[in-house]
């Protein structure tokens, strides 16, 4: 399967030569029959190498002032041919065609002219037509083609390619590097665009599927959803989704996939103002509800089971925004659609993308998403006394919520159950102290419930602190050069503590 192939014929047509030459040589040392245009060609007959113009293959010179060149089916032929394809090889011979097995081709310096300030002229004379074409197209024919699209490739072509295997490439070697080539062509091509199309949202340029949204974040401001939404949900009722609509979904559809347990939850402004797993789907939800029944009016919700008759009763008493369950009762159905703008959405399974992209300064960002999700068995007890079992059940419970609300945070849990979270804070401190006050404020007693952190305690001061409020065990990844500090008290107070060395910010 990964059989060598050998070059034979290369065609190279470069704007850039540098670090070219030892290439050049490498090929003529191994017998390789180059062809070549223009400048290029100049450069190569300067280094006392046989090289054959393309317009003598095609019997066509460079027209249009040099817009047309290589745009030829002798060129195009050779590069994009089957050679196991008999009817291709008897056509490539009817017509007299060199396979060609090795293309370098370069792109017209576009940004570089955008950059320096370039005249409108020049800039759409630096748009690559011929270049951006044949690489397409060996990137394309990669079972066949070595297609090298950047002078950054060039060491490796020569190193690996050209002198290791002397002269012929593996198929896993043709298709990193067509890779390379498609990420080089899209990359320009979405240099062009964002030049002539300024005013779009960078994201457009790859997603062509879009929702005008009633607003964005604020009536103020435009907002645009780019993707497909019908392959996540079928939508059975209500108004269309809004920005902040989507911001919530996204996040509540995040959270729930974390359990497999019965489970509802409640999530307003991105962060659960309530959840609880339980046996029944009603309990699961009224214990929700009593996390911060204010909180909860005008939220979005999210369950993992069938929404039942018996719990839409309960459901159906509070004001919310979005419903989103794998299925529904017709009754149940017939009860939740009595309010025309209320969405309802039916979850269909779906993998999500593993990586997240944010707009930022006048570039985007990437990253993972936090796939990390800790069990039991990721628990590294510190203390000399251990969580009971039912601890480790909330420990667990907890720090799924926390790494799915926002940083600082703080979350207490017991029984399964959200008894109240600290989110958004830029102290640690601040973000327990909210979450005990909401506790109390609720009638919860926290006498036996454990806490959560996102990241590590700098200090001893949030155990100190929960332990006061009734907390027995603590999560929290570790990492700080004070953990000991933290640990200590724990033992002094016979509290449990473990962690799992996995941090969980959310920005």
């Amino acid at each position: 399967m990964n059989e060598l192939k050998k070059i034979k014929n290369a065609l190279i047509s470069v704007y850039y030569k540098d670090n070219l030459e030892s290439v050049i040589q490498q090929l003529n040392t191994l017998g390789v029959k180059i062809y070549s245009t223009g400048g290029t060609q100049d450069f190569i007959e300067m280094l006392g190498v046989a090289v054959t113009p393309v317009e003598s293959l095609t019997s066509y010179p460079s027209i249009l002032g040099g817009r047309v060149k290589t745009l030829h089916p002798k060129v195009f032929g050779g590069i994009l041919s089957r050679r196991e394809l008999q009817s291709d090889v008897e056509q490539m011979e009817e017509y007299e065609i060199p396979e060609i097995d090795l293309v370098i081709v370069d792109l017209y310096p576009f940004e570089e002219t955008v950059k320096s300030g370039g005249s409108e002229d020049d800039i759409i004379e630096k748009i690559d037509i011929g270049g951006i074409s044949l690489i397409r197209a060996a990137a394309k024919n990669f079972k066949d083609v070595v297609i090298v699209s950047s002078k950054k490739e060039y060491n490796f072509l020569l190193e690996k390619i050209l002198i290791a295997q002397k002269g012929a490439s593996a198929l896993q070697d043709r298709k990193m590097l067509a890779v390379r080539a498609f990420d080089t062509s899209s990359h320009y091509d979405v240099a062009i665009f964002k030049h002539f199309d300024t005013a779009e949202n960078v994201f457009k340029q790859s997603i062509q599927q879009s929702a005008i949204l009633r607003y964005g974040e604020n009536p103020h401001q435009k907002g645009v959803f780019y993707g497909n939404l019908e392959e996540m949900f079928t939508k059975l009722n209500g108004k269309e989704l809004s920005y902040n609509n989507l911001l919530d979904v996204d996040a509540a559809v995040s959270l729930i996939a974390e359990f497999k347990e019965t489970t509802f939850a409640i999530l307003k402004h991105n962060n659960a103002c309530g959840i609880a797993s339980r046996p029944k789907l009603v309990d699961a939800w009224k214990d929700a509800l009593a996390g911060d029944p204010t909180s909860a009016f005008g939220g979005v919700l999210i369950t993992n089971k069938k929404v039942d008759v018996e719990s839409t009763e309960e459901i159906n008493k509070l004001f919310f925004e979005v419903i989103i369950a794998p299925s529904y009762d017709d009754k149940a159905l017939e009860i939740l659609k009595a309010k025309p703008n209320r969405i309802i959405l039916i979850q269909k399974e779906v993998i999500l993308p593993s990586k997240s992209f944010r707009t930022l300064l006048n570039g985007v960002i990437e990253q993972d998403k936090d796939m990390q999700t800790e069990t039991v068995s990721d628990m590294q007890t510190v203390t000399k006394v251990s969580p009971t079992a039912d601890e480790q059940r909330d420990l667990e419970f907890a720090n799924k919520i926390v790494k799915h609300t926002k940083s600082n945070t703080i979350v207490l849990a017991k029984n399964n159950q959200l008894l109240a979270s600290g989110v958004g804070q830029t102290s640690r401190v601040d973000a327990l102290e909210q979450a005990i006050a909401k506790a109390n404020k609720f009638g919860f007693n926290l006498k036996g419930a454990v806490m959560a952190s996102d990241a590590f305690f700098p200090f001893p001061d949030c155990v100190e602190i929960a332990h006061t409020a009734g907390v027995t065990a603590v999560i929290q990844p570790g990492g700080s050069i004070k953990d000991k500090d933290s640990v200590a008290y724990c033992d002094a107070n016979g509290m449990s503590m473990t962690m799992t060395g996995t941090r969980h910010f959310k920005h």
